[in-house]
């Protein structure tokens, strides 16, 4: 039973991620890179979390990204053979901006210990 579980979810994952690349045609969205899905026990609901990869105005595309959760999920119903498609929530990712902003903090810091001289280049 589980074996089969883990067949249907996978199989979500690959048609929604290649609906969010192919199918989607919303310039304010840009690209979507969905980064976890977690779905429920039932498989009634998937949660799918998502970044944005080139888009300066990353809150604006989400909620334009929100809006689509319906064809998402027509599109979804399209190509599987389900007897009840799971309902698509999206979840705004912000892991890699936080990776991104913690970087250039350690940076700062490092170019800092440089210029007072408490850095070795070793």
């Amino acid at each position: 039973m589980a074996d089969k579980t883990n067949r249907i979810r996978s199989i979500i994952e690959k048609n929604v991620r290649d609906i969010l690349q192919f199918e989607l045609k919303d310039p304010k969205v840009g690209m979507v890179c969905p980064s976890e899905f977690v779905f429920a026990r039932d498989n009634s609901e998937v949660k799918v979390f998502v970044s944005f990869l080139g888009t300066k105005y990353t809150h604006q595309a989400f909620e334009e990204l929100k809006k689509s959760e319906g064809f998402v999920r027509s599109s979804l119903a399209k190509k599987v053979d389900l007897y009840k498609v799971p309902k698509i929530v999206f979840v705004y990712d912000e892991s890699y901006e936080r990776a991104a902003r913690l970087e250039e903090a350690l940076q700062r810091e490092e170019e800092q210990l440089e210029s007072m001289g408490l850095l070795d280049d070793k």
